[in-house]
């Protein structure tokens, strides 16, 4: 399995509509053999798109935890707020008012893969997190050494 790879700038529409890539469309069909999307919250500020096969492990193993303060907060912000996402006949997919209020998305969003899963982003909080995580790992230059990179 290949998974979910590449950065693409988009824009939503009037309607809150985003176009989810032909490819990721693609690798959904094939790799996960779903034809819809579980949108959430994530824990980066940003929204996940999970296939619906990989989403019931998720919810599965969040719903298995023992009740307490991280089963409370991963429910909160994980489970609750997921909404099931079909697509229209263009590719797009609707962002509830709720889920882009939380993601800070107006206009320009940035769609990119996360293997199993589709992370959607706006444009200043993906510059954002590209910036956080290019400090991670200039503070460890032997743990990217070591990768080969």
């Amino acid at each position: 399995m290949v998974g979910f790879t590449g950065e693409f700038h988009n824009n939503i529409d009037a309607k809150g509509r985003a176009s989810i890539p032909a490819r990721f469309r693609e690798v959904l069909a094939r790799d996960f053999g779903d034809e819809g999307l579980e949108l959430t919250k994530n824990v980066d500020g940003g929204l996940s798109a999970y296939p619906l096969s990989r989403w019931e492990e998720i919810r599965k193993n969040i719903l298995a935890l023992p009740p307490g303060p991280q089963r409370t907060s991963l429910n909160r912000l994980i489970l609750n707020p997921a909404e099931s996402c079909a697509f229209d006949k263009q590719g797009r997919i609707q962002l509830s008012n709720a889920l882009r209020n939380y993601a800070g998305m107006d206009r320009e969003i940035v769609v990119v893969g996360g293997y199993d899963k589709i992370d959607i982003f706006s444009r200043s909080r993906y510059d954002e997190v590209n910036r956080e995580s290019q400090e991670l790992l200039r503070s460890d230059p032997q743990f990217v050494a070591d990768l080969g990179l």
